[in-house]
């Protein structure tokens, strides 16, 4: 029944009924209370109300636990957010010459796409009210990177870009970080060579927001979320080979049973950052695309929308995929390729790896 529909309802019994006077009225007001925050409870909490089910003796109770769940991360929430947070995407090199990265390992998402010679770059995304003293170095925009950042209606940090890409951020729809402009709100590592040496930060990229939202320039926060669940922590052993182009950037992720997340490991060695901790993920996922080389610079064209093949690795399974991503601004999401059934993503931290084509090991 709709809310009009029991509106209608209720005025047609009492019509029937009569109204015996201000006990009746205020009965009629409480049903309608009732019945409102019945339609908005349906309408707001499905994104963040989980079914879990328990077995019991052999037979399984299905019990709705009122739990909320962060719209980025799905970690449990004790409370709901009052609005969706922002977002902080973040150019990130990863040319050996640039080697410790800074800051990704706490990044809650991450997607890996080759650049020039087959170069992967990282953009990391960073919820605003983490605390992430040192992120980088960050590098130049690509075109295809704008798409997955405008899906979350993030501020896009970079240094410079291809002209493809400056023309897109120049159209307008990206939430534009540029440290040739804003130059304050970046620094330079004089332990590093350029042009692997720019970094920032999550308190320098919150003042830019500050100063953007005062301006009355900062868009607004309309992005769509994954369906999560918790991890489920399993004995097997499981692992994820991606080769960009066979060079020294191919990566690993080797599936650690007694923590129950992936290790990533880059030219056979663990990937550290430059605290020295080794970077995870709970979700791995592959997405395979159109990848074209567009000129003898090596600059590429990455297909970013539509849909296509994927493989989602969580818990020690490989689960085969697809992928869509219906436009530019709309959410990149995962199903299952046997039953069209969105994935549940673990919640925790996501990497995504970009290729043209990858083997199932």
């Amino acid at each position: 029944m709709t809310f009009k529909e029991a509106i209608r309802r209720l005025k047609k019994t009492h019509l029937r009924q009569g109204f015996g006077g201000r006990a009746d009225r205020l009965t009629l007001v409480g049903l309608l209370l009732v019945i409102g925050l019945a339609v908005l409870v349906a309408l707001v909490l499905p994104k963040f109300v989980y079914r879990s089910f328990v077995q019991k003796d052999g037979a399984q109770d299905t019990a709705m636990v009122a739990l909320y769940r962060h719209p980025l991360t799905g970690m449990s929430l004790y409370e709901p957010l009052q609005e969706l947070p922002q977002v902080f995407a973040v150019m990130v090199d990863n040319h050996e010459e640039a080697w410790p990265p800074s800051g990704i390992d706490q990044a809650f998402l991450v997607i890996e796409a080759p650049v020039e010679a087959a170069i992967p770059r990282l953009l990391a995304f960073f919820d605003s009210k983490q605390v992430v003293e040192e992120i980088g170095p960050v590098r130049s925009a690509r075109p295809y990177f704008l798409d997955w950042a405008n899906e979350l209606d993030a501020l896009y940090a970079h240094v410079g870009g291809s002209n493809a890409a400056l023309d897109a951020i120049a159209s307008g729809g990206t939430f534009d970080f540029n440290q040739y402009w804003w130059g304050e709100y970046f620094w330079r590592a004089g332990n590093r060579y350029a042009p692997h040496n720019v970094f920032t930060s999550t308190a320098l990229m919150n003042e830019f927001v500050a100063l953007r939202t005062d301006a009355g320039v900062a868009p607004e926060r309309l992005y769509d979320v994954w369906l999560f669940k918790d991890p489920e922590p399993s004995q097997k052993e499981s692992s994820v080979h991606v080769d960009f182009d066979g060079t020294i950037y191919t990566a690993d992720w080797e599936y650690d049973v007694e923590r129950g997340v992936y290790l990533r490991f880059q030219s056979d060695a663990p990937h550290l950052t430059s605290t020295g901790v080794q970077i995870t993920a709970d979700n791995v996922a592959v997405v395979v695309t159109d990848i074209e080389v567009l000129d003898n610079v090596g600059r590429r064209s990455v297909r970013t929308t539509g849909e296509g093949e994927a493989v989602v690795y969580q818990d020690g399974t490989m689960i085969e995929a697809t992928w869509e991503k219906p436009s530019a601004s709309e959410r990149l999401k995962f199903y299952k390729r046997d039953s069209g059934e969105e994935i549940l993503m673990n919640a925790g931290v996501t990497w995504i790896e970009v290729v043209d084509e990858f083997t199932q090991e």
